[in-house]
């Protein structure tokens, strides 16, 4: 690491970002505006129409930068590796994972090489943003003051954290500030989401559905406020409707009048840690590969952060081999990561997908083989049902343990080109009448129909299963005559299966122990006597998220580096691994501290889990002095289906969320199509806006709304049609 260099903020911000728009520009703008037509809806939900696709994506950007440009500008700021000269030292080593894998010079580079039908979607994307940032003067923003055409392809596939989201900030930051530490573990759990994110995506044939159409539930768990509802139809043949994420111009999980498409985070193997031997020569480092030294590339990388009025630089030294960027170092020994980094084929597949009008075209857009961070749960109007687990697949030689880090000096643990995409996992129409996948195991997605394990590499699909897979695949596997609201209702079925095995074990605890006093008998009870189902009322249902919770946190903490610690196996860990006497504590400390919040361990789940929304700002405040509203659902660590993952905040006694359900929509692929959805709070980011929190109540209750999908419906009661700028 190289030392800093101090300039004024003053001098940066006059510089390279605060280039004005040309004369010529906006009367370009001005003059596509007039083909492309907005309508927001009752909801406020925009359905963008436009000749071209470059016209409807214009349009698509424009009405993401109405309502939210903060978020818009917030994602591409992060995905450039810029956080750092917004919000301070912090964040570098953030950003400087990011510009291991992209920066913006190879960024253009790519650009340059894409087809004329992209570049005008690129283009298309950066006028829009521009063009909502000329006619509105007002809005002033943190960093970015001109979108450029090449940014998209530093954000391409959509996901909540992306592929390099696998990287340990931490370790990353040990390693390039000679930290070479690899205790890491338990404080990486710490720094991760606090809830597991994921999603759930239900599909179910036509055989099963009351209507004889295939029905999809699309069900993503993500930060609240994450992805926006939005519709874009244009007369080159998109008509896409769904959850898009903001700044990005293709719907990342929704669906056409032909099919749709659900995506959940997977955990299939597509990336990998070589341990390189190094050797230094004249200063310079080298690495073993194949009984030669070959040179390590070196890069430097200069950041830039802010530091109270000035911006402070740090240069850093960094060193790639050929399977990727190094990360971090073990036992001597420098470990360099490989994963997939093709922001163009990512970007191509994510819109095209968009524009499949059935299975034989989606399967044909998975040929790109760019999405290296999702399952995709699918059906169509032709009453396909269809799953594929994961995308980009390495090919490996199956002899190595690709769990675990690999030599990176043995020419055979190189990876040997890709799977096409038959090879990988999938499934399509199985005998069951419906799959799912819930971020588990692919080898349980349609019960006694799933694929078969033994025909795949362990690599491929090394998930473990959880209780959200559980739950699912109890609630579909007898059930038939699947409406909309029969799927809704299948969706927020309350079962929590994840207590099932660790209550008995306490209350077994509770009867082999000798010190029982009549508050700890009458909470026992209270457990004894429940169904595991959540609900408003239950007092279980507080008891046992609190004292799952806590020893949640008192087993990682007491897990050997190498024990499994996903969902199952915590379970195991929980009644194997902790005694009697600490079972019962860590529930007498639940008990302590519900009566010193609340007066009393008698406490109603709906008292204490609650959805507040008062800002709208990316980082949200509670406040237990204003108004929020009860919500049943809850984390989806216990099997819950609905997932909402709540806490407290400093100055709050009650839980409130922010990640889990988020947008969520049920679709019927009739000959025309019926679809309900809802999103946390509403449409806008505006607190003082009708549509701040016109679908909150809706959301906590688990209640939709109508999709309004075709121009009879959203045009009928609109709040407003209009033309960008207008």
């Amino acid at each position: 690491m190289k030392p800093f260099y101090i300039f004024s903020l003053l001098f940066i911000s006059s510089s390279a970002w605060s280039q004005s728009f040309s004369a010529a520009e906006i009367a370009a703008w001005k003059a596509q505006a007039q083909g492309i037509t907005i309508t927001r809806d009752k909801w406020d939900i925009p359905h963008v129409s436009g000749k071209t696709d470059a016209d409807a994506i214009f349009g698509m950007l424009y009405v993401q930068c109405e309502d939210d440009f903060m978020r818009v500008e917030d994602n591409y700021i992060t995905n450039m590796g810029r956080m750092s000269e917004v919000e301070g030292e912090a964040y570098l080593y953030q950003d400087l994972r990011a510009r291991l894998f992209l920066d913006t010079n190879r960024v253009k580079a790519i650009y340059q090489t894409c087809p004329g039908w992209m570049k005008k979607l690129l283009h298309a994307f950066a006028d829009g943003c521009n063009y909502y940032l000329y006619t509105h003067p007002e809005v002033k923003p943190r960093l970015i003051k001109r979108f450029e055409p090449w940014m998209p392809l530093m954000f391409s596939e959509g996901s909540i954290g992306g592929n390099i989201s696998a990287i340990s900030v931490e370790r990353l930051k040990n390693f390039y500030t000679k930290n070479h530490s690899t205790s890491w573990r338990f404080k990486d759990w710490q720094e991760k989401e606090w809830e597991p994110v994921g999603s759930n995506g239900f599909a179910i044939a036509p055989g099963k559905s009351a209507s004889g159409h295939a029905l999809l539930l699309i069900n993503p768990h993500t930060t609240f406020y994450f992805r926006s509802e939005l519709h874009i139809r244009s007369e080159e043949g998109l008509n896409v409707y769904g959850a898009v994420t903001w700044g990005q111009f293709f719907i990342y999980q929704g669906f056409n009048e032909n099919c749709g498409w659900m995506h959940t985070s997977s955990a299939a193997d597509v990336l990998d840690e070589y341990l390189e031997t190094i050797e230094w020569k004249d200063g310079k480092p080298f690495y073993q590969h194949g009984g030669t030294l070959k040179p390590v590339r070196v890069e430097k990388i200069k950041l830039w952060y802010k530091d109270g009025n000035a911006l402070k630089q740090k240069e850093f030294d960094t060193y790639h081999t050929h399977h990727g960027p190094v990360i971090s170092e073990k036992d001597g020994k420098w470990i360099s990561i490989s994963m997939m980094n093709e922001p163009y084929k990512a970007l191509a597949q994510s819109f095209l997908r968009t524009k499949a009008k059935g299975y034989k075209q989606y399967n044909k857009a998975m040929d790109w083989r760019g999405n290296a961070s999702n399952n995709t749960v699918f059906a169509d109007s032709k009453g396909n049902i269809a799953y594929w687990h994961g995308n980009f697949m390495p090919k490996r030689n199956p002899s190595f343990d690709w769990e675990k880090p690999v030599d990176g000096s043995n020419p055979l643990t190189d990876w040997q080109g890709l799977h096409p995409v038959k090879e990988t996992v999938q499934l399509l129409n199985p005998g069951t009448g419906w799959l799912q996948n819930c971020n588990s195991t692919p080898y349980t997605a349609a019960a006694a129909q799933s694929p078969d394990p033994k025909k795949y590499p362990s690599y491929m699909a090394p998930d473990p299963e959880n209780y959200r897979g559980i739950h699912a695949v109890r609630v579909l596997k007898d059930a038939s005559g699947f409406t909309l609201d029969k799927l809704i209702e299948t969706a927020y079925e309350p079962q929590l299966p994840g207590f099932e095995p660790i209550i008995p074990a306490l209350i077994k605890a509770y009867d082999e122990y000798t010190d029982k006093n009549p508050r700890l008998t009458e909470a026992i009870n209270v457990l004894r006597q429940w169904n595991y189902k959540y609900s408003l009322e239950s007092q279980a249902t507080t008891l046992a998220m609190y004292w799952g919770e806590k020893m949640l946190t008192y087993t990682r903490y007491h897990l050997p580096e190498d024990e499994p610690n996903d969902a199952l196996s915590l379970t195991e860990h929980i009644i194997k691994r902790s005694t009697s006497e600490e079972k019962i504590k860590q529930f007498n400390l639940v008990l302590d501290e519900l009566t010193r919040d609340f007066g009393s361990w008698k406490i109603a789940w709906g008292e204490i889990n609650r959805f507040q929304r008062l800002t709208g700002k990316i980082r949200e405040t509670f406040d237990d002095q204003k108004p929020s509203l009860p919500v049943a659902f809850t984390s989806s660590h216990w099997g819950s289906l609905a997932a909402f993952g709540a806490r407290t905040y400093p100055g709050t006694k009650r839980r409130y969320g922010s990640v889990g359900n988020s947008f969520v929509a049920v679709v019927e692929f009739g000959p025309r199509i019926k679809a309900k959805s809802i999103v946390t709070g509403g449409q806008s980011s505006n607190p003082n806006s009708p549509h701040f929190l016109d679908q909150a109540k809706m959301y906590s209750e688990g209640k939709f709304k109508d999709v309004l999908f075709y121009p009879e419906e959203y045009q009928k009661g609109a709040n407003r049609t209009y033309l960008p700028g207008k």
